[in-house]
């Protein structure tokens, strides 16, 4: 959080703007709008129907599972985001099959983090990555806790979509 203006560097005052209450710079007007952390998730299904699922090895949710997932770099698009952490938190490439949903996931270490959902068409031999102990294919009915309600909406979003 800014105390100080990042472009005349006073010291940042709190006041009502567009009626949320927001940090201003009394000297040069600059308003410190606060944006949800956009990331993307990737919802993979084996030939056995099995969903691929990664035990976080990194805060928030480490040691627990979700999906394949993580934030947008500033010169990506979501696809790419997408594509790029399932390859490094599972070894896999992938391709897009298709925009699942859009969640919105509250988050005490980043406040509000923006999921973009998709399913991915993924090949490859599977292992876990850098930020990942474990990724494993589970049957639908056996699922393990996952950490993230956004990940468990985009998983019953995407196979309510299949039984349509």
């Amino acid at each position: 959080m800014f105390k100080y203006c990042p472009f005349c560097a006073s010291k940042l005052k709190s006041r009502k703007i567009e009626q949320e209450k927001r940090l201003v710079c009394p000297d040069c007007g600059w308003v410190n709008y606060e944006n949800p952390l956009p990331s993307a998730a990737a919802f993979v299904k084996n030939k056995k129907g099995g969903i691929l699922l990664v035990k976080r090895g990194v805060e928030p949710g480490k040691g627990r599972w979700a999906l394949p997932s993580g934030f947008i770099e500033i010169d990506e698009t979501p696809e790419k985001a997408c594509l790029r952490e399932l390859e490094e938190e599972t070894g896999l490439q992938g391709e897009i099959v298709r925009l699942i949903g859009v969640y919105s996931q509250k988050s005490l270490m980043y406040r509000n983090v923006l999921i973009i959902g998709y399913e991915v068409e993924a090949r490859g031999d599977l292992s876990p990555g850098s930020d990942s102990l474990e990724a494993e294919f589970f049957p639908p009915d056996e699922l393990p806790d996952i950490v993230f309600s956004s990940h468990r909406k985009t998983i019953r979003d995407s196979l309510a979509k299949e039984k349509k």
